[in-house]
């Protein structure tokens, strides 16, 4: 289904009745990455699924957005849905919008969970400044000595060969977008969430290591840590069985 938030077509897909559920995907994701918690919660919950703007076949952003941006399309849609009450659950990028819109309205937000959430700025080691320094070298280096292109050209094809994965992946100005999300720190909104909030975590993961998650486990003040052994990034995928178990139990008291 595709409903007009803010000038933007959001795809959405809804299922259920009862209270009402909004599962928010990470980056480069889509609803298809969370339909088996969706297909899991619909028996019992109202629940949607949105793809987010520049992802799935919602609409690509206008502009270079932020979080804030992102929040308040999602406020919008809980608002067209005529949601007076929601629980959250937002997987990384996911989880950033959660906590903005945990901190920014919370009178209709009745639980959050978020799992693997990105939103901190991650700590920087020895390692990461060299990565940093010889790509901003290679990068010089490429788009002065490249031949036979314009400028445009020699930069695509230097963030082709050279960037992360998520940023190759990223068309047109949602890389634009992506640098900001990823500038931001939200560590200072966390206090401001009133909400009973879930964190679950994988105890491998890369993306948004665990620390991050017992940070906000300190700072969001009604709020558990739950760490799933050898699960990664996606570690309601790589653990589902548990993940179910473990947001059953957070979720009984909205039932």
């Amino acid at each position: 289904m595709i409903e007009n938030i803010n000038g933007l077509n959001i795809n959405y897909i809804c299922e259920g009745e009862g209270k009402n559920i909004l599962l928010l995907h990470g980056w480069g994701a889509s609803i298809e990455t969370v339909l088996p918690i969706f297909n899991h919660l619909k028996d019992r919950f109202k629940v949607y699924a949105v793809d987010l703007p520049g992802f799935g076949k919602s609409d690509e952003p206008k502009e270079v957005w932020g979080t804030l941006d992102y929040a308040e399309c999602i406020r919008g849609f809980i608002r067209k849905m005529n949601m007076k009450k929601v629980t959250l659950i937002g997987h990384s990028h996911g989880g950033r919008v959660s906590i903005f819109l945990g901190n920014e309205y919370p009178n209709i937000i009745d639980k959050i969970i978020l799992v693997d959430s990105a939103g901190l700025i991650p700590k920087r080691h020895l390692k990461y400044y060299f990565k940093v320094y010889t790509f901003k070298t290679l990068k010089k280096l490429y788009t002065t000595f490249y031949f036979g292109s314009n400028k445009e050209e020699r930069m695509e094809k230097f963030y082709r060969k050279f960037g992360s994965t998520d940023y190759k992946n990223s068309p047109g100005i949602m890389r634009k977008v992506m640098v900001k999300v990823l500038s931001e720190n939200l560590r200072p909104l966390l206090s401001g969430i009133k909400a009973p909030t879930l964190l679950i975590w994988g105890s491998n993961d890369e993306d948004t290591p665990v620390y991050m998650g017992e940070i906000m486990e300190k700072e969001i003040p009604d709020s558990g840590l739950v760490v799933l052994d050898n699960a990664g990034h996606y570690s309601y995928l790589d653990k589902f069985n548990h993940f179910k178990v473990i947001i059953d139990n957070f979720l009984e008291g909205s039932e």
